[in-house]
């Protein structure tokens, strides 16, 4: 640098110091802040709704179609694990102590607060046009070369390039697409279709589905599929990096090195 303003160094001046030249570590924007809030209230509200789900499905394991169900009625399918109910004639020869009440309980809190906090980053997502900015696949993403491309990668254990430090590729949007338009809307409908007092006041919503029954089979299908992605998300996570794309989760931008000349 020659110049201060209107003064004039001496030429010994213009030569960079060793401080000048060293890396310096700057952060990167990847995340708002309301996608960080809404990501990790979501996250906790997974796992409750996950540890409960778990604790109801082994109340009755036994999964039915149609509106009606119970230990009588043949079921669709039924799990391998032993009922925990003591009064119910189930037929397994040993018992689990029954957590049925305290998991219904929290499994509806947890419910509604990932409710609103999915509305609030949708309305977010909507006026900020976070959607057709960041999740909103491009024509490029939709050629076979490109999924493919994306799929095989994390089978050969390739981290992502740089570039896609900032970015998401086009199977990635496609797939957080499904699972926000998808799964979500229908994992909520399902879990909304087995109350009595939602059948009652939209018969409708639950008769698309098949009946109160078919709803909680439905609903644990969509569950499996959202923990399939779980387990998926995590481990793409890992891949790239966790300590920074979990920071990045939590800062909102990602460390980078960077050279001054």
């Amino acid at each position: 640098m020659a110049t201060l303003g209107s003064a004039q160094l001496p030429a010994e001046a213009s030569v960079p110091s060793r401080a000048s030249t060293a890396p310096v570590t700057k952060l990167a924007p990847r995340h708002s802040g309301l996608v960080r809030v809404t990501h990790w209230i979501t996250t906790f509200c997974f796992f409750a709704l996950l540890l409960t789900g778990i604790e109801i499905v082994i109340s009755h394991p036994r999964f039915y179609w149609g509106e009606t169900g119970s230990v009588l009625t043949k079921p669709l399918f039924q799990l391998p694990i032993p009922s925990s109910r003591r009064l119910v004639p189930t037929g397994y020869g040993y018992v689990l102590p029954d957590q049925n009440g305290w998991s219904r309980a929290l499994h509806f809190e947890a419910a509604w607060i990932a409710v609103l906090t999915g509305l609030l980053y949708v309305i977010s997502g909507l006026l900020t046009r976070h959607f057709r900015r960041n999740l909103l696949p491009s024509k490029t993403d939709f050629s076979w070369r490109a999924l493919w491309t994306s799929f095989i990668k994390p089978f050969r254990l390739e981290r992502p390039s740089a570039a896609e430090a900032f970015s998401y590729n086009g199977l990635q949007r496609l797939t957080y697409l499904f699972v926000i338009v998808v799964l979500f809307p229908l994992v909520i409908w399902s879990g909304l279709a087995m109350s009595l007092g939602f059948a009652s006041a939209f018969p409708w919503s639950v008769n698309l589905l098949g009946g109160r029954q078919s709803a909680r089979t439905i609903h644990f299908f969509v569950s499996l599929a959202l923990v399939l992605f779980l387990f998926a998300h995590v481990a793409m996570v890992c891949l790239a990096g966790f300590w920074s794309r979990t920071g990045a989760m939590i800062t909102g931008g990602i460390g980078t090195r960077k050279e001054h000349p």
